[in-house]
């Protein structure tokens, strides 16, 4: 059977591909963004109390009131703005599904979206698929910071919607408040929309702080903000996010949200909720944690032959290993790594255009003895 395909240049994620490259090859797996240690107890604790109360069917389809509540607790706590938890928060089923929800909201054939390589892979396919069209500017090389000429240059009458994405997913960047004022002149006067990917908001590393767009009313008001409990729990693997929006935006991703999960699982909802109220020192000790974690692995790696600038947040550190290796490309590079005994992700799958650099991406979310492993085999090669 012939299928024209909606997304014939989409295949396997390189995530999916590196880990199973890493298991069939007995590799420690430094490559997808996912901790190798567990969630806290009081956290499974409470997703058993939940279960055994019989919480088995479906939740709202925003979300457990409970949940809510917490979040806007927690954002007012963190960033001084209280949005409301009726009409301006939903859970989805990850962040991955609320970027989807944002996108197919409001792109229409003939939109455009622009992102900023490398930029993560999910946005461009929901843009596709809605029929718009993904205008890539690149991150100045350097630094990874926000290209605002680029910007002003590639801003026109089709152009719908934005997306950034901080702290920054592979680059570890984090937005400074320079850069938002820049993107918010920028957008001022225009109808413009913003996709802010704040999933890593609570990795962020000394000298550095992240700025939400929800602390700024002007982009708050265009925008939807999506993070991820995944990231800030240590539980990937339960696929829980949580989208803020103005109302107005709010209702029109309920109404995408509502035919692609309808809601979350319900026992691990409420169990977030009270965890968030009960342990709010998790996420404000997040960046240290992971600052930790960091420093652990950089440290480490002084003595190989790859070279990096420490990064600013998120639990991922690009490294440049042209001094390794000057002819293999990344893509192959990674893979004949994964041989040697570690995985990690090619960072030129999140171009459009291929970088000059050559660098690879490591997790850092894993046990100390398995960053310590990591590295003895890296600083052989």
């Amino acid at each position: 059977m012939y299928i024209d395909s909606k997304l014939p240049n989409v295949g396997t994620t390189i995530f999916t591909r590196m880990s199973q490259l890493a298991a069939e090859k007995g590799a420690i797996n430094l490559s997808q963004g996912f901790p190798d240690f567990d969630c806290p107890d009081e956290l499974r604790e409470r997703v058993n109390f939940y279960l055994r109360q019989g919480l088995n069917q479906y939740a709202p389809m925003t979300g457990a009131p409970s949940l809510r509540q917490a979040i806007a607790g927690k954002v007012q706590r963190c960033y001084g703005v209280l949005p409301c938890a009726e009409t301006e928060i939903t859970v989805t089923s990850g962040a991955t599904e609320a970027i989807f929800a944002a996108i197919s909201a409001v792109v229409r054939p003939g939109d455009e979206v622009i992102v900023f390589d490398p930029a993560y892979d999910s946005y461009e396919p929901a843009v596709e698929l809605n029929g718009g069209t993904t205008v890539h500017l690149q991150l100045n090389s350097e630094d990874f910071s926000l290209p605002l000429e680029s910007l002003g240059r590639a801003i026109n009458d089709r152009t719908r919607m934005v997306i950034i994405n901080s702290p920054h997913n592979p680059s570890g960047a984090v937005l400074t408040q320079a850069e938002l004022d820049g993107l918010e002149a920028l957008l001022a006067g225009t109808d413009i929309l913003l996709l802010s990917d704040e999933v890593y908001e609570h990795i962020y590393f000394t000298g550095h702080q992240h700025h939400s767009v929800l602390t700024r009313s002007a982009l708050a008001a265009r925008s939807f903000v999506v993070s991820s409990f995944g990231k800030t729990l240590h539980t990937t693997g339960w696929k829980l996010g949580y989208c803020v929006a103005p109302a107005e935006l709010s209702k029109e991703l309920r109404k995408v949200h509502q035919y692609l999960t309808f809601s979350s699982v319900h026992p691990m909802q409420c169990a977030v909720a009270d965890y968030l109220q009960a342990q709010p020192e998790h996420y404000l000790q997040l960046p240290a944690f992971y600052e930790a974690k960091r420093d652990l692995f950089c440290s480490l790696m002084k003595q190989s032959r790859f070279t990096f600038t420490e990064t600013a947040g998120t639990y991922f550190q690009l490294m440049d290993y042209s001094a390794i290796d000057n002819q293999r490309d990344d893509v192959e590079f990674a893979d004949w790594l994964t041989e040697q005994g570690v995985a990690a992700i090619p960072v030129s799958v999140f171009y459009q255009q291929p970088p000059a650099q050559k660098l690879i991406r490591f997790c850092f979310a894993k046990e100390d003895n398995t960053l310590e492993k990591a590295a003895e085999i890296l600083c052989k090669i």
